[in-house]
């Protein structure tokens, strides 16, 4: 089977509380999101979003429905955003062929039955990554290209935190239900990234770490503010975050993010911020 999931359930904070190193992992962390030829997909029960990974290596893959969300297709009560992280890829949706390179992406709306991945040159396979949730409304399907995105420079040398806040997936750039996604450039000489961290009640989100090189790694912080926890990933891999815990991260060297949000509502800006001398 060229489509694999797997299931994650909701946590409570309190719970966590207890947790060691392996629990925890094996709760919030995604180890692998990518094998060739393949689709490799996590389902949490937090807000019901789905994340994952589409690798064509030699053949054009399909993203198959499967038995855990029971529908007739993936996209019959989903939307799903794509961002294309690594070689140039082709995402064909219903038919109709998007080109995607670095940091392209694809919004695909409720209802589209057929949705396809593929490399434009074999010896250089994209890498796709991807997050979905339920949709309430369908939406048309739209690229979202390099004179579309929306940036914000963030942070600065003196805080270790200077990055580049690429917003990608947002209702104000495409119509969409919940679904938000954009991608977070750290800059060279900083380590921090969303410093200070904060909380949205009304979203969950997930982060997907890359471009961490070899022998690298991020540390990722997670938990209540009170009572934070952390955990070291590697190059390409994700984790869940209940929208009652923190998100941030430092890393032994610069690094890129994709975030995926969704939930209540789409003010983006709508969070609880808590600066490092509150956190514990």
């Amino acid at each position: 089977m060229k489509t694999k999931i797997e299931e994650r359930w909701g946590t409570h904070p309190n719970d966590v509380k207890h947790y060691d190193t392996e629990q925890l992992r094996k709760e919030f962390l995604v180890e692998k999101l990518f094998e060739p030829d393949a689709i490799l997909m996590t389902y949490t029960h937090n807000d019901r979003l789905i994340i994952g990974g589409a690798y064509p290596v030699k053949d054009k893959i399909k993203l198959e429905t499967v038995d855990l969300i029971r529908s007739e297709f993936f996209c019959e009560r989903r939307e799903l955003g794509i961002i294309c992280i690594e070689g140039e890829g082709i995402v064909s949706v219903d038919g109709n062929n998007y080109e995607l390179a670095f940091k392209d992406a694809v919004y695909v709306g409720r209802g589209a039955k057929d949705v396809y991945f593929q490399s434009k040159d074999t010896s250089k396979p994209a890498k796709f990554y991807f997050a979905s949730s339920p949709a309430h409304k369908s939406y048309p399907t739209a690229q979202i290209t390099k004179d579309m995105r929306r940036t914000r420079d963030l942070g600065s040398k003196s805080t270790s935190n200077e990055r580049l806040l690429n917003q990608i997936i947002l209702n104000e750039i495409v119509p969409c239900c919940q679904l938000q996604m954009g991608l977070t450039e750290i800059k060279e000489g900083s380590v921090w990234n969303t410093m200070p961290p904060h909380t949205h009640s009304r979203r969950m989100e997930a982060y997907f770490y890359f471009k961490v090189p070899q022998e690298q790694a991020v540390c990722h912080f997670m938990g209540e503010p009170q009572e934070t926890r952390h955990i070291f990933m590697a190059n390409e891999q994700a984790v869940i975050s209940p929208s009652w815990s923190i998100h941030s991260a430092a890393g032994t060297s610069n690094y890129s993010f994709i975030w995926a949000m969704c939930g209540e509502n789409l003010d983006y800006d709508d969070m609880d911020t808590f600066t490092a001398d509150k956190l514990r």
